[in-house]
């Protein structure tokens, strides 16, 4: 008789990176988004903690330093390591502060529209018929429109504040995860696993969200990292022609539109919140490239 199979030594098995440390070694080929990731979490680690690390409240106005420029600037104090505004606020606590503004803006407008997109993509894909036209075709009135004027009229129309700037954002990021929701759950409907679960006697409901969602993922988070840029932009935008948070909240694009008649006089009160949204935003922006690569086989590096 022969003898039996020994089973292998699980010392001698081939070792597999486990999926998080799969991701992580196709991410950080892409250096840009590698540097940008390790920003985006400084960024929100300050955000966090601003009200500790911030030198001065936000709101706090110092009458004798109206204007300050920057410590390394001929006439600076480290007291205000950024300068100071037209009514002697320190611009740097009014930055940090308002991370906490922006990113809360972002994430909550991108979950607002990721959610209800998701679930109307699904729904098209599966009701191609009727159901699923007059949903895209919604979308394609929407998206007929430019963003910011969309958004605008809706915060015109609601009044402005936070909760209606985000909501208008919400509104106007939709468009885009429905279409994507719904054509990369069409290119899955007619896969071999789909139809396994359906002559298992799957529900609409199990195939849309237990199915096919799960392998819908990838591109979806991509575009939720670009929508949170996105969003940020057009809070600032919608910031900075009056329609955004209301001062004295220091909100970056609001911070922008109350500096700009001193853009000659003193170049740091618009200056720093405009870096600061250009740089929050291109960081945005290469890390959702580098989960587009990491994500994506066919992109996959190295």
């Amino acid at each position: 008789m022969a003898e039996s199979a020994k089973p292998v030594p699980a010392d001698l098995l081939p070792a597999y990176p486990s999926p998080l440390r799969e991701f992580w070694l196709s991410f950080r080929v892409n250096r840009g988004a590698t540097v940008a990731l390790f920003y985006f979490i400084l960024l929100v680690v300050a955000a966090l903690f601003a009200p500790l690390i911030a030198p001065h409240l936000p709101a706090e106005q110092f009458r004798d330093a109206l204007l300050a420029p920057p410590a390394w600037s001929e006439g600076g104090s480290w007291q205000f390591i950024l300068g100071t505004d037209e009514v002697g606020r320190d611009i740097l606590s009014r930055l940090l502060h308002g991370a906490r503004l922006s990113l809360m803006i972002g994430s909550v407008s991108v979950l607002l529209s990721l959610i209800p997109g998701v679930a109307l993509g699904l729904v098209a894909a599966f009701y191609p018929g009727a159901v699923g036209t007059a949903i895209m075709r919604v979308m394609d009135i929407m998206l007929a429109l430019p963003s910011l004027l969309l958004a605008i009229a809706i915060v015109a129309v609601l009044g402005p504040g936070l909760g209606n700037t985000v909501l208008a954002i919400a509104i106007v990021g939709l468009p885009s995860y429905v279409r994507l929701a719904r054509g990369s759950a069409m290119t899955e409907l007619h896969r071999d696993y789909v139809v396994a679960s359906r002559l298992a006697g799957a529900s609409q409901l199990r195939l849309m969200f237990n199915t096919v969602l799960p392998n819908c993922m990838a591109p979806l988070i991509v575009q939720a990292t670009l929508g949170f840029s996105s969003a940020i932009l057009d809070a600032a935008a919608l910031g900075f022609l009056g329609l955004g948070a209301p001062p004295p909240l220091p909100e970056w694009g609001t911070m922008l539109a109350t500096a700009r008649d001193y853009i000659q006089s003193a170049w740091w009160v618009v200056t720093m919140p405009g870096l600061a949204i250009l740089i929050t935003v291109l960081a945005l922006n290469l890390m959702g490239d580098g989960l587009r690569d990491a994500l994506d086989p066919k992109l996959k590096k190295g």
